[in-house]
């Protein structure tokens, strides 16, 4: 067998390796954030949660389901889904280190889930869309958080592209209960990807 022979076996391999390292993102593996069944991993602050039928279900009060690690450059991925029947409003918060104090939730950032406002982000140029959300259903977020800049999917489609991002350098990830105004809001399948 000539190299050539043996080279033009090789290249698919070789290419499909390629492609599978290049589609991989620069960092951790894909970790679950949500085990389906309690909220190991988590802390409920003013507020009530709990798991229901494999979701985490805010269920009352003005507060945060916070993660009780911090992320700094990261993938998170999550679905959600409004429980009102109209006006409804939570949030994801990410990249804080603390809450000030008399206050229930952190100044910045947060993904917004408000009607007509979901998957904006306020104090971030270009961060806003619209059109991507289906009231009343499931709606998968994928937010990638790297340095200052930031990037939205919502349902699978790019939603924008920013850059912005200022303060601390690494925070905790929460979804925010503001049922009083708002409603219940349910969430599931949460996984991280930290990023190197």
């Amino acid at each position: 067998r000539s190299m050539k022979s043996v080279f033009a076996r090789l290249l698919p391999a070789v290419l499909l390796v390629s492609l599978v390292a290049a589609a991989a993102p620069s960092g951790g593996e894909r970790v679950s954030l949500f085990n389906g069944k309690d909220l190991t991993g988590w802390t409920v602050e003013k507020c009530e949660a709990a798991v229901d039928n494999g979701d985490i279900l805010i269920q009352d009060g003005n507060g945060l389901v916070q993660s009780e690690k911090q992320y700094a450059d990261f993938v998170l991925e999550f679905e959600w889904k409004a429980l009102a029947e109209d006006n409804w409003d939570s949030g994801v918060y990410f990249r804080y280190d603390s809450v000030p104090k008399n206050k229930v939730w952190p100044p910045k950032y947060q993904a917004n889930l408000r009607k007509g406002m979901e998957g904006n982000v306020e104090g971030i140029e270009g961060a806003k869309s619209e059109g991507l959300i289906k009231a009343h259903e499931w709606n998968t977020f994928k937010l990638t958080v790297k340095g200052d800049a930031l990037e939205l999917e919502i349902n699978g489609k790019p939603a924008w592209k920013a850059k912005g991002l200022e303060g601390p350098a690494s925070g905790f990830i929460a979804f925010q209960a503001e049922v009083p105004t708002g409603g219940q809001h349910r969430f599931r399948n949460v996984f991280i990807t930290e990023l190197k």
